[in-house]
Order: structure tokens, then C-alpha cells, then sequence
């Protein structure tokens, strides 16, 4: 009879949420997260705010809490989370998420814990129309990942532009040719910027991200990197988004 091997224990995943005055909403999102036994810690990094965010933080005991003394952007604060962080996945959360949901985090953890992908990325409600057509949203704030794939170049991070860190990781994941599960979440959405900060700041907000990301990539370079992270989705994923597209199409032969 042969000896079965030991089961191995499931890779232990560390949650970090990267936050910029964000104590109206960031609270619903670690009482999900801080509770969920799939992650094993959650590490919240207050990027300078100058409200209440590290208030609210610090109600929850299980949430460690990285204080930037100054707000530096999204790509830096995550590296801060990124070298504090134990696991050997990363799961990256944005503070802003509206119904979120235990099984929100279930669904996008699972197909990196069972092997049917190594990327696992979020398609939320209010993702652009444009992402939701083509099923993949290259710039989604929400996705686990392999520590390794961003803490062995945490200098790079640091240098990137503000909000750069989301298109970095794409090169990464293209060149490694690493394959992408998206994961639907259609009862989750993201608070705009014009929902926090008023229309005009929040559209001068808007322009100010989409320069960040113009600086760390060129506009024919993040189609091309949208094409090639479609090309990556894993084959179980591809049949499952093809399956449920299928769902919604109306069937014309049938009899009215």
C-alpha cells in the first residue's frame, strides 16, 4: 500500500488595504475582511490621511495599522503593506468598496488557493462599461497574488507614479505569462471620486490618476496590456465567463 503524502496547508494569505481619508467607508470593509478565515492577517496602511481614517481602523483588534506620516500615493503605501505582510499570497483590497461581502473575499481568493489560476482579479458592478464588455478589468484594485511577484522588486514600487502600481503589476504578470482569473462581483462597487469629493474635485481626481497611469505606461501600451492579460485568463475561467454570457442571451427559438 503506498503512503499517501501529507496534505499541504493552504498558503496563508495576507489582506492589505492601502487608505487615504477613508473613515466614512473603510469600516464595512474590514468588518469583512478582519473576520473572513481565509485571511490570515489584515494590514491596513493609512497613507497620510488627515481624517478620521486611522480612528476607525484602530476599533478593529486584528487589523495591524502602518501610519505614513505623509500621503505619497497608492503605489508607495502598498509597498509599505507589501514588506510589513507574512503570507505567501497577498490579497489587495481597496478601502472604498460598497457590499462587500464574505463571500466576495470566498470568490476571489479560491481560484489561486485550488491551483485553477496564479492571479485572481475582481470585475466589480461599476467597473467601466468597457470592462465589463470584454469581462476583464486591467486596472482592478482587488486581486490576489503571489507575494514574490512584487516583494522582490519593493524599490521599483516605491518609485513608481501614485498610481501606477496596478499597470506594473500587469507587466509582471504578462511577462511571467501567468494565468488570470477574474472573478464577477456584481453586487460590489467602488465609491467614485465625485461621490467623496464633489463633482469638480472629484473629476480633477479622476485626471490627476489617469496621468499617473499615462506615466507609468503609454495609452497603445495599456491596450496592448489588456489584449495580452485577456490572452492569460486561465481556460476553466474562460469557459466559465463564456457559460455565463451564454446564460444572457435570449433564446430566439424557443416560442413566445
Amino acid at each position: 500500500m503506498t503512503a499517501r503524502a501529507p496534505l499541504r496547508p493552504a498558503p496563508r494569505i495576507s489582506c492589505v488595504i492601502c487608505a487615504y481619508n477613508e473613515a466614512p467607508r473603510i469600516g464595512t470593509v474590514l468588518a469583512v475582511a478582519c473576520a473572513h478565515p481565509l485571511l490570515g492577517e489584515v494590514i491596513v496602511v493609512d497613507d497620510g490621511s488627515t481624517d478620521g481614517t486611522a480612528d476607525v481602523v484602530e476599533r478593529f483588534a486584528s487589523a495591524q495599522l502602518i501610519r505614513c506620516p505623509e500621503n505619497r500615493g497608492k503605489s508607495a503605501a502598498m509597498a509599505a503593506g507589501i514588506a510589513a505582510a507574512r503570507g505567501e499570497l497577498l490579497m489587495l483590497l481597496d478601502a472604498d468598496l460598497k457590499g462587500l461581502t464574505a463571500e466576495s473575499i470566498s470568490a476571489l481568493a479560491l481560484p489561486v488557493l485550488q491551483g485553477s489560476a496564479q492571479v485572481s482579479m475582481s470585475l466589480r458592478q461599476n467597473s467601466l462599461l468597457a470592462f465589463r464588455a470584454i469581462g476583464l478589468d486591467f486596472v482592478s484594485g482587488e486581486r490576489v497574488v503571489k507575494k514574490a511577484l512584487l516583494s522582490e522588486v519593493l524599490q521599483e514600487v516605491h518609485g513608481l507614479p501614485r498610481f501606477g502600481v496596478e499597470v506594473f503589476m500587469n507587466r509582471r504578470i504578462i511577462a511571467r505569462r501567468l494565468p488570470i482569473a477574474v472573478t464577477h462581483w456584481p453586487h460590489v462597487t467602488q465609491a467614485r471620486k465625485t461621490e467623496k469629493l464633489g463633482y469638480w474635485k472629484g473629476m480633477r481626481a479622476e485626471w490627476r490618476m489617469i496621468a499617473d497611469l499615462l506615466k507609468a505606461v503609454y495609452p497603445l501600451a495599456l491596450i496592448s496590456q489588456t489584449f495580452q492579460m485577456l490572452r492569460l485568463r486561465s481556460e476553466q475561467d474562460s469557459r466559465a465567463s463564456f457559460a455565463a454570457r451564454m446564460r444572457k442571451v435570449p433564446d430566439t427559438d424557443s416560442p413566445r
